[in-house]
């Protein structure tokens, strides 16, 4: 970090001690283990000194609901391998819906979308289809540790399918149905599911997208499948049916919760697959459970009766992440479609008429916002929450000159990997532009240089954690040894988790990140990874290699949406003529997600690769991005040391 600093653009009201939820926690501190902090970096600093301490008084204060419960918080403390709140049983479905006894008439849940009209869910209404969809699930012959696979959107039969599945202790994971089969199949075939939900189809913006052939595909590939519910969104099938969503919610059922161990797998997320199949990341019951309620109440001050919206979908962690409002008691507020349909302010429009309080996009979003001058109605806002990519510091000033002054800008930066932010905003501390404000409570996260020292202030180095979260994996699906996940984080820095990130932090603990080391492609909220292209384009027999490269739209005078460049090596005797661009494309389309098609393709002599063979992605980015050869990569490391003369040609010709 170089240079002046961004000014202040949102600060904490006078009385924001007295009127957060983190102020009450301070309070509560303080009155019951006589523990008294002066501001935000000592309360920090003692979350991660004393662990044990913090995340004990962090359960008890939220209100866990323990059935067996644990004598301490961390028992072993070694990474990989923590031991968190060893004996400890309880389900994350059943704090999903605690807020049931308190207000059954209020609203759970939101949602909007452009396949059918808005809908409100109750309380009791949610409670109601959890249990209705538990017990058709036990007819279906789910039981403990059984996968639930879900090919849904974002809409409240997914949540209601979710809840149902946890409550019995079954294994929940989703794919968005804006992935390709060759995604979904790639994800869902690793975990073996015995039940998959899916859609018919649904509408984005005004394209009708039938997702049917998709639906029969996958089940063709998945042989473990026992059944598939279909839920009629978009109206393509043939009526009501034996295995469609309402026969499984026909019979009423008892609202229970199985007790299950801390760890026991609530959900499987995914990697992007940038360096093969995408890693399957097991996330644990008790690890989420904690992790959230601490993160959605102490770092976004959500409470009972506020309403929390980011957009999301299904395929992306922010959806767990979202779901997990309603720990709080918050109502969630979903949306399924084109956040650019009809224009830029359908979101904005959406939490103005819902009376959103927490509003979460990502970084791109709000920069394209910027671009097109769009004009927030009057609304209720308290926080925009901003993650995807760095948001750079002019748009943070959006935020404060379009939206408004009293309104923080929370840009927060964490991963599918522990299905959380590593740093982010708080009620208590300023926000500058550019930079995201702390370090999050109970997250031990620095800058290390290559040697595994610490950073000082202003120099920029790996994003670590040097010690352990209760929401890191509790594995990798399919790595019995453990050996994956000790690849995957623990090799460079032994004991340390490294995630893949440059990060720069300020001597007040404030950050700023410079981009992720790997070449994970975010589009539209679908997540996909290199891999999942090459699969694709090297299909085709005129395609000898592949190469893409994901320019985020991070400077204000090129698209902010961002800019998808695919390389191309051919076959000896093959043009990249219309035909053969027209077959990628549609391969793309189809196979993929329609958001991942590129903006360019380019016919390149090679495609730079290491000795052992690896494509150079995230150095052909960084020539991209102005960076020369020589400082992106050793020639002497390339198996053709020539192979980056072209791109740094092109990147000259593209800034003429």
């Amino acid at each position: 970090m170089t240079g002046e600093r961004g000014e202040i653009v949102w600060t904490p009201a006078a009385d924001v001690r007295s009127t957060s939820r983190i102020g009450a926690f301070l309070d509560w501190l303080a009155d019951t283990r006589d523990l008294h902090f002066d501001g935000y970096a000592e309360l920090w600093r003692w979350s991660v000194d004393d662990l044990d301490g913090f995340w004990r008084a962090c359960t008890e204060w939220s209100g866990v609901r323990w059935h067996d419960e644990p004598a301490v918080a961390l028992g072993r403390r070694a990474m990989p391998g923590a031991e968190w709140f060893p004996g400890a049983t309880l389900n994350y479905a059943e704090h999903a819906l605690a807020a049931v006894g308190h207000r059954p008439d209020d609203v759970a849940i939101v949602a909007h979308g452009q396949t059918r009209a808005p809908a409100e869910i109750t309380w009791a209404h949610l409670a109601d289809g959890v249990a209705r969809c538990r017990a058709g699930l036990v007819r279906l012959g789910v039981r403990h540790g059984d996968r639930v696979a879900a090919f849904l959107p974002n809409i409240p039969e997914t949540i209601v399918a979710f809840l149902a599945g946890a409550s019995l202790g079954a294994v929940w994971s989703s794919c968005a149905p804006e992935f390709g089969t060759r995604s979904v199949v790639d994800r869902f075939a690793q975990i073996e599911p015995t039940v998959l939900l899916a859609v018919d189809g649904y509408r984005y913006g005004d394209k009708v997208i039938d997702k049917r052939a998709d639906v029969a595909a996958i089940e063709a590939t998945l042989p473990t499948l026992r059944h598939t519910v279909r839920v009629p969104y978009l109206g393509a099938g043939d009526g009501a049916g034996p295995d469609d969503w309402s026969a499984l919610l026909a019979e009423p059922g008892p609202l229970e919760f199985d007790p299950v161990p801390f760890d026991h797998p609530l959900y499987v997320l995914y990697s992007s697959g940038t360096t093969g199949l995408p890693k399957a990341i097991v996330h644990g019951h008790g690890g989420i459970t904690v992790e959230h309620l601490k993160t959605v109440a102490l770092h976004h001050d959500l409470r009972a009766g506020d309403r929390f919206f980011w957009f999301t979908t299904t395929g992306w962690m922010m959806w767990n992440y979202l779901v997990s409002g309603l720990l709080v008691g918050a109502s969630i507020v979903l949306f399924d479609g084109d956040p650019a349909s009809p224009d830029l302010g359908t979101l904005w429009r959406l939490a103005a008429d819902t009376g959103v309080d927490v509003f979460g996009v990502s970084a791109p979003f709000l920069m394209a916002c910027r671009k097109g001058g769009v004009v927030p109605p009057p609304h209720r806002l308290r926080s925009i929450g901003s993650t995807g990519a760095p948001l750079p510091p002019d748009g943070f000033r959006w935020v404060r000159d379009a939206v408004g002054a009293d309104v923080q800008t929370a840009s927060v930066s964490g991963g599918t990997d522990v299905c959380t932010a590593f740093v982010g905003a708080v009620p208590l501390l300023p926000v500058r532009a550019g930079e995201i404000s702390c370090r999050n409570l109970g997250v031990a996260v620095e800058a290390f240089a290559p040697d595994g020292s610490v950073c000082p202030s202003g120099v920029q180095g790996e994003l670590v954690v040097t010690e352990p979260m209760p929401s890191m994996p509790v594995a990798f699906w399919g790595d019995p040894t453990g050996e994956k996940l000790r690849h995957a984080y623990f090799d460079d820095y032994p004991g340390v988790w490294r995630h893949g990130d440059w990060i720069t932090f300020t001597a007040d603990g404030a950050c700023v990140i410079s981009g992720r080391s790997d070449a994970t492609l975010n589009r539209g909220g679908v997540r996909l990874g290199t891999s999942d292209f090459y699969a694709v384009v090297e299909g085709l027999p005129e395609v000898a290699d592949s190469l893409v490269v994901h320019l985020e739209g991070d400077d204000p005078d090129r698209d902010p949406m961002g800019e998808l460049l695919l390389f191309v090596a051919l076959t000896p005797g093959a043009t990249l003529d219309d035909d053969l661009r027209g077959a990628i494309v549609r391969g793309l389309r189809t196979e993929l997600s329609p958001r991942h098609v590129p903006d360019a393709i380019l016919a390149v002599p090679a495609v730079p690769r290491t000795l052992s063979g690896k494509k150079l992605e995230v150095p052909v980015k960084r020539i991209l991005g102005g960076a020369t050869a020589e400082t992106v990569a050793s020639r002497s490391s390339l198996a053709d040391p020539t192979s980056l003369e072209w791109y740094e040609e092109y990147a000259t010709a593209r800034t003429r």
